[in-house]
């Protein structure tokens, strides 16, 4: 089972909140303490959650389930794209189209028209049409392509749902809810963990925080499925074995002068429709 050290989240800074006035009093139990405005997160419950998430996580990806990657912040987009190809799964990280899932029959006809238009570009060369419509297939085809590209070949409606953010992806956790798809995420002092199955407490701002969640879930994947190597297994073991020093939460507090806190993603949700 992939495994997260002290060491990695307070380097990534994981455990920088939000400031205080702009905290979410259901994230309560997963805060330390405070720091010159800024709450900090307890790292201690940070490593136990992410635990349990990635445990569930490789136990749908065993099970040959379809996991969804989700990240549309402009921090989170090149690491969602990146570690999702790598464990052969899928990914949304340019914008969240409303009714992703819920509207899942239009989706499916928007894949399959991106599919015909990718069909037409490499097969025929939109051969025997003017450059004008071949501009406006053209056109069509590149964004259908930046919206559904990670999701061209997913076999259905996902099983699990990733996501970083869960504020700012509030229209996706919330479809995922309503059609009881679980989701897992990295939920920040002002989130609202009551609307996430698995949460993982974190700062979901940061990039080297956002790159450490996501390449830890990947690896999760990819453990799942059998497909990790005999020295991925050894890393796992060398990290398992590792012995975290003094109280983790207490390491966090004292880290806090040594790094300086990210800055906080102000871009809205994206919900826009099909």
């Amino acid at each position: 089972m992939p495994q997260i050290t002290m060491k990695e989240l307070l380097e990534s800074g994981v455990h920088f909140g939000h400031q205080t006035r702009r905290w979410n009093p259901k994230m309560k139990e997963y805060i330390f303490g405070e720091r010159n405005g800024i709450h900090i997160i307890d790292l201690q419950k940070t490593v136990k959650m992410f635990k349990e998430a990635a445990r569930f996580v490789s136990d749908a990806a065993a099970e040959d389930k379809s996991i969804l990657f989700v990240g549309t912040k402009r921090q989170a987009q090149e690491a969602i794209a990146e570690e999702a190809k790598r464990c052969e799964m899928y990914y949304v990280n340019s914008r969240w189209l409303g009714g992703l899932l819920t509207n899942w029959a239009t989706v499916q006809k928007s894949i399959a028209r991106l599919k015909e238009l990718e069909r037409l570009a490499n097969e025929e060369g939109y051969e025997g049409r003017s450059k004008k419509e071949v501009s406006r297939l053209e056109r069509e085809r590149r964004h259908l392509d930046q919206n559904l590209a990670g999701i061209k070949d997913i076999p259905g409606i996902p099983d699990v749902m990733f996501v970083i953010d869960s504020n700012k992806e509030y229209i996706a956790v919330h479809e995922a809810r309503k059609l009881q798809i679980p989701v897992v995420a990295v939920v920040d002092t002002n989130s609202d963990p009551d609307t996430v199955d698995y949460v993982i407490p974190g700062n979901d701002d940061a990039l080297r925080a956002i790159r450490l969640f996501t390449n830890k879930m990947a690896d999760a994947v990819i453990e799942g499925r059998g497909l990790a190597t005999a020295e991925d297994f050894e890393q796992a073991a060398e990290l398992e074995g590792e012995t975290m020093e003094g109280d983790g939460a207490a390491a966090a507090e004292a880290s806090v002068e040594e790094v300086t806190p990210p800055a906080v993603d102000t871009e809205p949700a994206s919900g826009d429709g099909l």
